[in-house]
């Protein structure tokens, strides 16, 4: 069962900085500081960090333990646990999923990459960060050499391997992202007034929690660990057999999350410091943090090293979102791995120049009554993410049967062990939770919005 010739991490340290970093995306950083600032702050990271132990970890394990046993993407993976039957289509689903994803997520990307050089120039105050925003996005060529460019990027390293490509450039780039991420929070936290964020992000209010508030936090912990979209069976699938599934997954968990936290410390004391609003939605990154730079000492190159590090965060889940397709065609179709990536890299390229036209050329064209981007988002983060999840934990939980994924995730014995309790969690607890991720999706998008 297996590939035998399958290239493999050449560490455990490999595997868990490249899982990290695709956890580590543009969701950590400025999704998870803007819905937290949606959702009123402190009660929403408490039931975030309960939601990431309770449901993200054990359907990470699970992932990994798939990937892990049968060494292969998801698609075989599927296929060969449950032979002649259509469970294959879940392996398909995180295919699908990653591609999409990829397709507009690189278009945001190529905004972070964008803002990145615009840094460099500083930020100055009083400036109508808004309209500099939108300008950009409505321009036709800019957005789409970043995208390109993002997507250059991207494929030089997924063209390397998984040890010389992947593994080699997150050792280099999330130490990297570490330090800039510390470096902005000592900035933050030493700013006069910070202490109004830091109690705003500390001090749960607990009148705040809604019904609305459990799943969203739910929703986020979800998306944030590259969970349902065929990444943690793919990267699970070059995992030793010699290294331990569950302490793997721990320690990504824990990074992962840390990266989450961390990044509430550097802009939500620098947020409220400087008077702005920190339920400032999808805009809190590129129009409202812009003005807040250009407010602070040193604001230019504190926001070069804040876009910098937006831009490596999406870097490193790029290249595992793009490694789920590309190992599908050298596992299923026998494809070169040259070939198989810049076939691939081009075909998504091309699929996200609907997105990064959506507010140019495409503005007028209107999908599920969102724009093309919202779209793209709305059918791969509402839809086929948790379809994939919840598809993946009845799988594990009554078809490969709980037992197995145990003694996977045990094997070899770790300091983390998995007992009878993970049977209850995938079986009832996990199909409970994402089926209500699902439902709410929908129901918030087309009947309470």
């Amino acid at each position: 069962m297996g590939n035998g010739n399958r290239e493999q991490w050449a560490s455990r340290f490999g595997f868990i900085l490249a899982a990290a970093g695709s956890a580590v995306g543009l969701g950590n950083i400025w999704r998870f500081s803007y819905v937290a600032g949606d959702q009123g702050g402190a009660a929403f990271v408490l039931i975030y960090l309960i939601a990431i132990i309770l449901i993200g970890y054990p359907l990470m394990v699970t992932e990994i333990a798939i990937g892990r046993k049968t060494q292969q993407s998801p698609i075989g993976a599927f296929k060969s646990l449950a032979p002649d039957t259509p469970w294959w289509l879940t392996g398909a689903l995180g295919v699908l999923a990653a591609f999409v994803i990829l397709s507009f997520y690189s278009v945001v990307a190529g905004w972070s990459l964008a803002y990145t050089f615009k840094a460099i120039g500083g930020f100055v105050p009083g400036l109508d960060y808004e309209t500099i925003f939108v300008e950009h996005i409505t321009d036709v060529f800019a957005p789409i050499f970043w995208h390109a460019l993002f997507m250059i990027l991207t494929l030089l390293v997924i063209t390397a391997g998984v040890v010389k490509g992947i593994q080699r450039w997150a050792k280099i780039l999330m130490p990297m992202l570490f330090v800039i991420l510390i470096a902005l929070v000592l900035r933050g936290l030493t700013l006069e007034g910070a202490s109004a964020g830091v109690s705003f992000y500390l001090s749960p209010d607990f009148g705040e929690i809604t019904g609305e508030t459990f799943l969203t936090a739910l929703g986020q912990a979800f998306f944030t660990l590259s969970l349902g979209m065929g990444v943690l069976i793919t990267y699970g699938s070059y995992l030793p057999k010699r290294e331990n599934v569950s302490d793997s997954a721990g320690w990504v968990i824990g990074m992962d999350t840390m990266v989450a936290l961390l990044a509430g410390f550097a802009i939500f004391p620098a947020v409220f410091s400087l008077g702005f609003d920190p339920a400032g939605g999808v805009g809190l990154a590129f129009i409202t943090l812009p003005a807040v730079f250009a407010e602070m000492p040193w604001g230019g190159f504190f926001g070069f090293l804040f876009f910098l590090l937006l831009s490596i965060a999406a870097l490193t889940s790029a290249f595992s979102l793009l490694e789920v397709v590309v190992a599908w065609l050298i596992d299923e179709k026998g494809w070169d791995r040259i070939k198989a990536s810049l076939l691939v890299g081009f075909i998504i390229f091309l699929l996200g120049l609907p997105p990064t036209l959506g507010y140019s050329l495409l503005s007028h064209v209107n999908i599920l009554g969102m724009d093309i981007l919202d779209t793209y988002d709305f059918i791969s983060g509402n839809i086929l993410l948790p379809l994939g999840g919840l598809l993946t934990s009845i799988f594990a939980g009554y078809v490969w049967k709980s037992k197995n994924v145990i003694a996977e995730a045990n094997n070899p014995k770790g300091k983390i062990i998995f007992g009878e309790w993970y049977g209850y969690i995938i079986q009832y607890l996990l199909p409970l939770a994402i089926g209500a991720v699902l439902i709410w999706g929908i129901v918030d998008t087309f009947f309470l919005s």
